[in-house]
């Protein structure tokens, strides 16, 4: 009995952590399809990642890129494609590798002094799970759209 229990757990969690990795996988194909529709409807030209990130660069910037360690002071607009807002204000002494995987990724797209938009897909934003943050307005599985402004970086290697 107990040469069967081992190998039966074994494919049960192999099936299990497939199973997610499918969801995931299925998830950013749907965001990717939205975010692209949304670029189109409103006739906007983005960049994007192999993670699926998709970044417009209003205004590069002239001073530093920031790293993942770098502490960022950035003010942002953050709503849902359909316009709905559930975030704005200035985020700053923290550093950039405490938010969101988008803003991991996409706020060293810019300079010091940049500015532009993030199209965060589900992944890289609050995930596919309920009640993952505060804000009430923010359904599992949503796009996220970010217009950010990249106020100051001060550079770290650690923090």
């Amino acid at each position: 009995m107990k040469k069967l229990l081992l190998p039966l757990l074994a494919s049960l969690f192999i099936f299990i952590a497939c199973s997610d990795d499918d969801k995931v996988a299925d998830q950013l194909r749907k965001d990717k399809k939205i975010i692209e529709e949304y670029l189109e409807e409103n006739n906007l030209t983005a960049q994007s990642t192999k993670s699926g990130l998709y970044y417009i660069i209003d205004e590069e910037g002239t001073g530093d890129r920031p790293n993942v360690f770098s502490i960022v002071k950035v003010t942002y607009r953050g709503t849902l494609l359909d316009g709905t807002l559930f975030d704005e204000g200035i985020a700053d002494e923290i550093p950039l590798y405490s938010y969101v995987e988008g803003w991991q990724e996409g706020i060293p797209m810019f300079k010091e002094g940049g500015s532009g938009t993030l199209l965060i897909p589900s992944k890289l934003g609050y995930g596919v799970y309920e009640n993952v943050t505060s804000y009430d307005t923010i359904p599992k599985s949503s796009v996220l759209l970010f217009d950010i402004s990249l106020d100051e970086v001060e550079l770290r290697d650690v923090y």
